[in-house]
């Protein structure tokens, strides 16, 4: 398909791959972080649909939203991405996504790890759908869970990572009164940077969302990322 040769190809987040060194690499946990409405979940869907258009099987899982205000989150942002495309292509890559993705809605405070292993289990087993890419927004609960709870969840993600062979990425909210390190890490959230390969921090600045790598692996030497978050369209560019 042309779509993939050629505009997947130059997406920001083949830049942001090539930046992290690859990519957040499976078994791997990934976290981006921002005050709310910055735009956590627009990443997220971005990266869901990147990999759903390269072929590959995502599971988008929200503990805040039910199933269908998440798809009609990737409606908009799959708008502004197709808005260029001819009929036959958009509806194309659009039948790719719905094959790839899967959406799991766990609200209410009914989710739980092991939930979510039973729910791929049945995937795997019934519907021959085995992600490589799991979408966690909503979860662990940064604000509401203790330092042991935290500990005990991301250690229970890395975990689960690892068992089913994923990239997990994770979404956490920042506050403006935040003390933070001289990366903009929040204080309260660097004992928790051992579980995490791969961090971003989205900064407002004037009309556009910046992407900033706050983390990369082992790699001492930082990566500036030359992408943007556009709040309009919700989609990556280049800066």
């Amino acid at each position: 398909m042309i779509y993939r040769k050629d505009v997947n190809e130059r997406s920001p987040l083949r830049v942001f791959e090539r930046s992290i060194h690859g990519g957040l690499g499976r078994g791997n946990i990934g976290l981006v972080m921002s005050r709310a409405g910055v735009g956590k979940t627009a990443f997220l869907v971005d990266v869901a649909l990147d990999d759903c258009m390269r072929g590959r099987k995502v599971l988008h899982v929200d503990t805040e939203h039910t199933a269908e205000r998440v798809r009609q989150y990737y409606e908009e942002v799959f708008r502004s991405l197709a808005e260029n495309m001819d009929r036959e292509e958009r509806e194309a890559i659009h039948v790719e996504i719905e094959r790839n993705r899967m959406i799991h809605s766990f609200v209410g405070g009914s989710f739980h790890l092991d939930r979510l292993r039973q729910a791929m289990q049945y995937m795997k087993d019934h519907i021959d759908f085995v992600p490589g890419l799991i979408i966690l927004d909503g979860y662990p609960q940064w604000e509401e869970f203790n330092a042991d709870q935290l500990h005990e969840s991301l250690d229970g993600i890395k975990q689960m990572a690892r068992d089913t062979d994923t990239e997990v990425w994770l979404s956490a909210q920042g506050h403006r009164e935040d003390e933070r390190d001289e990366l903009g890490v929040p204080l309260r959230l660097q004992p928790y940077l051992e579980y995490l390969s791969v961090v971003v921090r989205l900064v407002p600045e004037s009309n556009q969302v910046r992407l900033q790598l706050i983390k990369d692996h082992d790699n001492p030497d930082l990566a500036n990322l030359h992408i943007e978050l556009d709040p309009k369209t919700l989609l990556l560019k280049w800066q």
